[in-house]
C-alpha cells in the first residue's frame, strides 16, 4: 500500500502553506486538518505545538510517521516526488551553488517570519480588528517593526534574480517559502512597502495553480485569524 498524507495545520499558517504549495505543485494528494498552533491537536502532533506536521500513513504498509518542521517535510516531498523539481542548479538566477536555495529558505523562515508576521502583519490585523485605534495610531505602534521589515525586504530582494522567480526562470522552494509571508503583507496597508520587483514576482506567483489552490482560508483572500 502506498503512503497517504495528512497535513496538520491551518491554511492561515504561512509555513503550512509553504508545504501545501509544494504538495499541490507536485500533484500529491493530501487531507488537511485545520488546527491552530499550540492547540491540543497541534501538541498531539508536534512536541512544541507548531505547524505544520505531515502525517505519513502506511510508511511500511502499517506504520504512520509524523514528520515535523517545514524544511524536513520539504526534503521528504522532494525524495518521494522528485519531479517536477523545486530545486535550482548553479547558474539559475545568478546562484553559484544549489545550496543557496536552502539558504534563502532559511532566511525566509528564520528572519522573514519575525519581520513580516510578528512585527507587522499580526499587530496590524489585531489593531484593525479591535477597531479602537486609527490607522495613524496603528502605524505609530508598529513603526519599529516596519523598519525591520524594510531591511528584510531589501536584503531578500538583493539576493533575488532581477526578474522572474526568486532564481529567474526556475521555480523553487525559495518561492514557496517567501510567498505566503508576502501574500499576507500585501493584504494589509503596509503592503505598500513592496517594491516593483516584489510586486511583479507576486503577480507571477499568483498565476500558479498551486497558489490558487492554497489561497482559501488565508489573509490574502480576506480570511481572519482562526
Amino acid at each position: 500500500m502506498s503512503p497517504s498524507y495528512t497535513i496538520i495545520g491551518t491554511p492561515f499558517s504561512t509555513f503550512t502553506r509553504s508545504i501545501t504549495l509544494g504538495l499541490q505543485y507536485k500533484g500529491i494528494a493530501y487531507k488537511q486538518v485545520r488546527v491552530t498552533p499550540h492547540s491540543d491537536t497541534a501538541y498531539e502532533n508536534h512536541p512544541f505545538g507548531f505547524l505544520p506536521t505531515l502525517v505519513i500513513h502506511n510508511v511500511d504498509g502499517r506504520s504512520d510517521v509524523k514528520l515535523r518542521e517545514s524544511q524536513a517535510i520539504a526534503r521528504y516531498i522532494d525524495r518521494v516526488a522528485p519531479e517536477p523539481s523545486l530545486h535550482i542548479s548553479p547558474g539559475d538566477g545568478g546562484a553559484v551553488i544549489e545550496e543557496q536555495m536552502w539558504e534563502f529558505v532559511s532566511f525566509a523562515g528564520a528572519h522573514g517570519f519575525p519581520a513580516v508576521e510578528k512585527g507587522v502583519v499580526k499587530p496590524r490585523v489585531a489593531g484593525n480588528d479591535a477597531g479602537k485605534l486609527s490607522d495613524a495610531q496603528i502605524r505609530e505602534e508598529i513603526k519599529p517593526g516596519v523598519e525591520k521589515l524594510q531591511k528584510f525586504l531589501a536584503e531578500m530582494e538583493a539576493v533575488m534574480a532581477p526578474d522572474g522567480f526568486v532564481y529567474g526562470e526556475k521555480l523553487s522552494w525559495a518561492d514557496f517559502f517567501l510567498y505566503p509571508l508576502l501574500a499576507d503583507l500585501r493584504a494589509i496597508p503596509e503592503g505598500e512597502l513592496l517594491s516593483s520587483r516584489l510586486r511583479g514576482w507576486m503577480d507571477k506567483m499568483g498565476e500558479l495553480e498551486a497558489v490558487k489552490a492554497t489561497s482559501e482560508g488565508t489573509l490574502s483572500v480576506g480570511a481572519r485569524p482562526p
